[in-house]
């Protein structure tokens, strides 16, 4: 036996030299080939070649949700590939929606922006005047029909409206993001996200509020700093950012002493001064004032408090106006929720929250990718309030729009008033893209309603003189259109008219709007036909957009921050709506002083104010002059970066009406599919 396994082994030793022999020979060969690749000049990288989607036209138009669910989808890879983004820089939500990373920053940060345009509109109708639609019908033009990358930036809709009497926002007719029902629903749950983060600041808030009146210094920070099983305490990172804040320089809490424990412990809050209120995503007019702390252990604590809607929370905010996970953690941490007793802000920081805030937002911060109709990208993230807070896009995802694309078309919430101007002042500041076009969105109904026009009340069939030819109407009411155009202009941008056009309007309507509006200023003035045509509607739109680009712009601020908190609000009063002057209640002039000692005074400011006039009464229409302007209260958002000036009566919740769409809304059982959303 022996014997034969010695011969085994040496009969293996031949093979394994051969073996060994054959390696070499297979490393010298593909050294070699390496060697000539590389001595060989590189080919190009090619990108995917962008392949549109056609549009399945029909008439009459069917409704929004119809044409959605009839369309061709492409997979959101193919999207991905089609404007150069890598699969390791994608989160799938599904085969039709998609997140994108934030490093993608990191890879793209030497290359040139494209062209940065808002599409805006002139003060609207209760029904609106198609700034959406727009905006997603010139994306369409500029990518399926004029071979351009562009990208559409735009918000994602609150449930409120999306149930409550808007419906849906994702544009309309043949100019939509799709797949439609995902993109007014939960999308990849960003909204859900931020109501966590907002609710649990406020159940911090009110449990800190009732533990302090409940211990003694030391039980409380004994509390807050407990021994572990090794006898040894420890204190968590937002207690060293808040002891940095207190200017006190240790990281053991044994080492600190009674008054700095007690500093450290004690937020001391001023209840009268908060300024924290729930949120959620629906339209419930029963929240808007509540009493909290009714339960048997909280007796004693009761008070009042209330909800807001989510899309108007200051994180909803925060995570617009955030440039990155750092920064975003940063804001988090400045949110005030009230003052103490000496006067001083009390942060999300000092609660202890902010870490936990930055947890629950994690990925809310990465843009949702998703595309038109017509194929085109779309960028779907963040939706702030457009009245109370400043109603744009994220500054995270038109950063990375504009490393992609040619051309990035996004979108300001409500009229130029409230949403330009805000683009302009609170956005682009903090950032520093400048923006080379505005869009403004003008319709015949519109501006006839600005001439003195029957009131427009939505759910109801427009009265005759908004279906039937009236120049007259309509030339009454062109100064709000130019008014508008005055005001884009005051920013130093080149001005485009879109007439966003509907089948009741006649030619001549439409041509005296587009000639006026090339007379008030504006560089060029286009009928749009993108509901019923799509991309291939707004094409001209489009041509007129590219010249626009092409053209000296100077872009500009309206107002220093070095100017007093009231200087600003009358600067924006005085230049964008024409008032003759501002009024102050006494709230406001405490609160002014208040944010000015604490050093808020030098943020940009946010006007809360109705959008259906230039002025704070809904009714006034047209270009009205000769009225002054009422500041209720001003709240701060610290962490979003503003202070915001509650003019006339402004709601943060909106209520239900007595039919609201979301009666339409079901499933179809048989199909799965969405039925009635619009």
């Amino acid at each position: 036996m022996a014997t034969k396994a010695k011969s085994a082994k040496k009969s293996a030793r031949p093979k394994k030299a051969a073996a060994k022999k054959v390696v070499k020979k297979v490393v010298a060969k593909a050294a070699m080939k390496a060697k000539k690749v590389a001595a060989a000049p590189k080919a190009k990288k090619v990108s995917p070649v962008f392949k549109a989607t056609k549009l399945k036209l029909v008439r009459p138009v069917p409704s929004d949700i119809e044409i959605a669910q009839a369309s061709d989808i492409k997979p959101i890879m193919q999207i991905a590939q089609e404007l150069g983004i890598r699969p390791d820089e994608l989160e799938l939500y599904g085969p039709y929606k998609a997140k994108v990373k934030l490093e993608i920053l990191d890879r793209l940060k030497n290359r040139k922006n494209g062209v940065y345009v808002d599409v805006t509109a002139i003060t609207p109708t209760p029904l609106g005047e198609g700034k959406t639609t727009t905006t997603v019908g010139l994306s369409q033009a500029l990518g399926a029909h004029l071979g351009k990358t562009v990208i559409t930036a735009i918000r994602q809709p609150s449930q409120g409206p999306t149930f409550g009497i808007k419906g849906g926002a994702a544009g309309g007719g043949y100019s939509q993001i799709i797949p439609m029902e995902d993109f007014n629903l939960h999308l990849t749950g960003d909204i859900h996200a931020i109501t966590a983060a907002h609710n649990l600041t406020a159940a911090a808030l009110d449990a800190r509020v009732m533990h302090e009146k409940q211990q003694d210094d030391e039980k409380l920070f004994n509390a807050l700093c407990p021994v572990d099983k090794k006898g040894k305490r420890r204190f968590a990172p937002t207690m060293l950012r808040r002891l940095k804040k207190l200017g006190i320089n240790k990281t053991d809490p044994n080492d600190l002493t009674p008054e700095e424990r007690s500093r450290f412990a004690r937020l001391d809050i001023d209840e009268s001064t908060i300024t924290w209120r729930r949120v959620v995503d629906i339209n419930d007019r029963f929240l808007r004032e509540i009493q909290v702390g009714l339960g048997k252990d909280e007796a004693g604590f009761e008070h009042r408090s209330g909800y807001d809607i989510t899309v108007a929370s200051e994180i909803m905010a925060v995570l617009a106006l955030t440039t990155d996970l750092e920064d975003m953690r940063e804001r988090f941490g400045k949110m005030v929720v009230a003052t103490n007793k000496r006067g001083e802000a009390v942060t999300a920081e000092d609660l202890g929250v902010a870490g936990a805030i930055t947890v629950l937002m994690k990925d809310a911060i990465k843009p949702n990718l998703m595309q038109t109709l017509e194929g085109t990208p779309a960028m779907v993230h963040a939706g702030p309030f457009a009245n109370i807070a400043h109603g744009q896009s994220s500054i995270i995802a038109d950063k990375i729009a504009l490393k992609l694309a040619d051309f990035v078309i996004t979108e300001s919430g409500f009229g130029a008033d409230i949403g330009m101007e805000k683009f302009f002042n609170i956005k682009c500041r903090y950032s520093g893209l400048v923006p080379k076009v505005v869009v403004l969105v003008a319709t015949v109904r519109a501006l006839k309603m600005h001439g003195g026009g029957p009131k427009v009340v939505a759910g109801k069939p427009l009265a005759p003189e908004y279906t039937d030819e009236n120049l007259g109407l309509l030339r009454a009411g062109l100064p709000n259109l130019e008014r508008h155009i005055q005001n884009a202009l005051k920013f130093g941008v080149n001005v485009v008219v879109a007439v966003n056009s509907f089948a009741t309007d006649t030619p001549a309507e439409v041509e005296l709007i587009r000639s006026e509006a090339m007379k008030m200023g504006a560089m060029d003035a286009v009928v749009s036909t993108h509901w019923s045509d799509g991309g291939k509607g707004a094409k001209k739109l489009a041509e007129a957009v590219i010249r626009a680009s092409e053209k000296p712009s100077n872009f500009k601020f309206l107002y220093s921050l070095e100017k007093s908190i009231k200087e600003k609000i009358e600067t924006i009063a005085r230049e964008i709506y024409r008032a003759d002057g501002v009024d102050y209640s006494p709230e406001a002039e405490e609160q002014i002083a208040r944010y000015t000692r604490l050093g808020f005074d030098k943020l940009p400011i946010c006007m809360a104010k109705t959008h259906l006039s230039f002025t704070t009464d809904a009714t006034q229409k047209g270009a009205p002059t000769g009225f002054r302007i009422s500041v209720r209260e001003i709240r701060a958002s610290v962490g979003a970066g503003f202070l915001y000036p509650i003019l006339g009566d402004m709601r943060t919740m909106p209520g239900l009406g007595t039919r609201p769409v979301f009666f339409d809304i079901d499933l179809d059982l048989k199909t799965g599919r969405v039925v009635g959303l619009f």
